[in-house]
């Protein structure tokens, strides 16, 4: 039991004209919906504000065409036109008592402008962030008072729009005015540049700008780095205490982030709740406004903690508001142990860096608010009695059983194994993945408050089996396995391997299968995280590892959740040989023929053990049973079998969370009902 009151976190917060109702504020996060999808946009934030979140706020919100992010679809606010969008969210927002804010941007040399094909402008002349082979132009004052009146103007919209916060935005390295203070950007010797009263005089210009313009009908904030992680280099926390002294009234909250969005948003593998604390730490003794800060909290002792250290004010989130919507409310009525905890995968940020509609593994709702019509705490009781069978424990099945409990019907789940989780179990032992742990948690927490689920372990079952209980539905959830022949992106076809050869799966290592001999090759054709973190268990094993992979990075598609570079450094610290750009097309009894995917050319490395992780075969053979048995459904009551997770369609977890909790949302449903709204564009006149 908790020696923490949670009171505090209800109390209400004066931030400038506005009150927010307690501390609980919903920073600017991405979404990958933005100006292209205000309906989807606005239904999501105003579930946030649903859920007791005091503040809920836009993601970036780009102030003009010399700032355009494409191909990331974050919200625009450049002329009259984006009004209506903009305000359709603030609306939303307040519906539900919240204050809403907006995060106004120009990114400067963060961007170079793909769509608009407007010039880049920044502190300096200098390449843009991105690869493209682009340059900004160095700001005249010309360009910097008119950045400052497209801000202005920008902060009038959006007050029009209805927004109670405007931002002035300085962090993550995508604003113009991080780049301005900072000396790795702003190399200028005028009066915007060289010391750090002249780095700092943009920002400064601004928050006067945005106080007059708001001149108490909105309020405003300050989100700022206060630390560049990059030593003398850039910004250091010293200079900032100096900023945040010399500007501590300026602005009406001081919103305080950490490094890059990478490092602020840092996935659990590499970062714990609150590591942002030693960094925040001491700042608010600067200020007499208030405070907000993130660090994936989950834990209301953490956040309590927080506020009695001073520490913060107002405890910031994205991901944790993300993965439950309702966490406010949820404490406030006493229910902790229903909050869904985020588990720090990142799934949600690759929907904005792959411009498509966010996704969480807790929280399968997410992004299908307003398109599906699904509430992340509501959902229809069953349309009339029926019996459910779902077989398999993993996510999938979880989400499934949980889900159509709380609809009402009754279910029994059924595991093969001893162990309940599946997949998510499996891949919680390993380095750094213990947050995945949570996806268990929660759902065996919400089916053990539900008389009408009920839960058997060690049970395999037949078809013939299945047909003799007479359920009018089945679920089949059985998962998925990892091949053992090579087979995956870069292999339609297995591998040719010696007798003699010993390759494992992923599956057999994560069973606590040891690999023979010292030397260990890890083919990794899946390239998300799994073939790395693979790598760490072995070489704490004491086993030389290598990795190889067709990509040309290692783990490659974890750069969509802001991880890649530090999965590569880890593996390089942890002395793991890399190999990119490499298939492994023969596996010898002590040896591996790699190939270059470039040029073809083959050569030979030695290794005592070979260990796939490539792709997987869905676990289906049951289902392929029970339809072989249809023509005895109708005796035996049977209405339906469907199989959802990884035994339909190998994927992430997120997925198969989403198959489990789609499957429970539809059953019964007319597939002529289904209905899957679309945002379309208008034509003009």
């Amino acid at each position: 039991m908790s020696d923490y009151s949670y009171d505090i976190l209800f109390e209400p917060v004066t931030i400038g004209p506005v009150v927010a109702r307690n501390r609980f504020y919903q920073v600017p996060h991405c979404n990958g919906m933005g100006y292209r999808a205000p309906e989807a946009l606005a239904a999501m934030r105003g579930v946030k504000a649903e859920g007791g979140w005091a503040v809920v706020c836009t993601e970036e919100t780009e102030i003009h065409p010399t700032s355009d992010l494409t191909p990331y679809v974050e919200l625009r606010n450049y002329d009259h036109r984006d009004v209506p969008s903009l305000a359709l969210t603030a609306q939303k927002i307040h519906d539900h008592g919240a204050l809403a804010g907006i995060e106004l941007v120009h990114n400067g040399i963060h961007v170079s402008n793909r769509s608009t094909r407007e010039a880049p402008i920044g502190p300096s002349a200098q390449s843009v962030h991105w690869d493209d082979p682009v340059q900004a132009r160095a700001m005249n004052s010309q360009d910097i008072a008119d950045l400052r009146r497209w801000h202005r103007e920008a902060i009038e919209r959006s007050i029009e729009a209805g927004y109670d916060i405007v931002y002035v935005y300085a962090g993550h390295g995508m604003s113009i005015i991080q780049q301005f203070l900072s000396p790795l950007s702003n190399h200028r010797t005028d009066e915007y540049g060289g010391s750090l009263e002249n780095r700092s005089r943009l920002l400064r210009e601004m928050l006067e700008d945005a106080r007059e313009q708001c001149d108490g009908r909105a309020a405003v904030a300050c989100r700022i780095c206060v630390d560049e992680l990059r030593g003398s280099e850039g910004l250091e926390r010293a200079e900032i205490e100096d900023v945040v002294g010399s500007l501590a009234e300026h602005p009406d909250l001081w919103d305080f982030q950490l490094g890059l969005w990478s490092i602020d948003s840092s996935t659990a593998r590499f970062a714990d709740e609150g590591f942002q604390e030693e960094y925040v730490a001491g700042l608010k003794a600067l200020t007499t406004k208030p405070v907000v800060g993130v660090g994936r909290f989950t834990s209301p002792d953490a956040m309590v903690r927080q506020i009695n250290m001073g520490i913060l004010d107002m405890i910031g989130a994205a991901r944790p508001s993300i993965a439950d919507p309702f966490l406010p409310l949820k404490l406030q009525e006493g229910r902790p142990d229903d909050i869904r905890e985020c588990i720090g995968c990142n799934i949600c940020v690759s929907g904005d860096n792959l411009s498509a509609p966010i996704r969480c593994t807790q929280n399968p709702s997410m992004g299908e608010e307003w398109r599906r019509g699904w509430h992340p705490e509501r959902i229809a009781t069953k349309p009339k009695d029926a019996r459910v069978l779902v077989i398999g424990a993993g996510p999938a099945g979880l989400e499934a059983a949980q889900a159509l409990g709380k609809r009402s019907l009754d279910v029994v789940l059924v595991e093969a194994s001893r162990e309940i989780g599946g997949r998510a179990t499996r891949e919680a032992i390993l380095p750094g993945l213990a947050s995945w742990r949570r996806v268990v948690d929660y759902r065996m927490g919400q089916i053990d408050k539900l008389s009408n689920v009920e839960v058997f372990r060690e049970s395999s079952m037949s078809a013939d089996e299945i047909l003799s209980y007479g359920f009018d539905h089945v679920a089949i959830a059985t998962g998925a396995t990892w091949r053992a022949d090579g087979v995956g992106r870069a292999n339609s076809r297995p591998i040719a391997a010696d007798p003699a050869a010993e390759v494992l799966t992923a599956d057999d290592v994560m069973a606590g299968l040891k690999p023979r001999g010292e030397k260990v090759f890890i083919y990794d054709d899946d390239h998300y995280y799994l073939g790395g973190v693979l790598a760490e268990l072995l070489v704490a094993s004491g086993y030389q590892v290598e990795i190889v992979t067709p990509s040309a990075l290692v783990s490659s598609w974890t750069a969509n959740t802001m991880e890649q570079g530090r999965i590569h450094r880890s593996l390089l610290q942890l002395g793991v040989g890399i190999r990119t750009e490499q298939a492994v097309v023969e596996v010898g009894a002590s040896e591996v023929t790699l190939e270059c995917v470039i040029t073809e050319k083959r050569e030979e490395a030695g290794a005592d053990s070979v260990v796939m992780v490539t792709s997987r075969t869905p676990n289906d053979q049951l289902a392929e049973d029970l339809q072989n048995l249809s023509d005895r459904w109708d005796d035996s009551g049977l209405r339906s079998v469907r199989t959802i997770g990884d035994a339909w369609v190998p994927s992430t977890i997120a997925s198969a969370v989403w198959w489990g909790h789609r499957y429970a949302r539809e059953l019964d449903a007319d597939p002529d009902e289904i209905y899957l709204r679309r945002e379309l564009v208008g034509l003009s006149d």
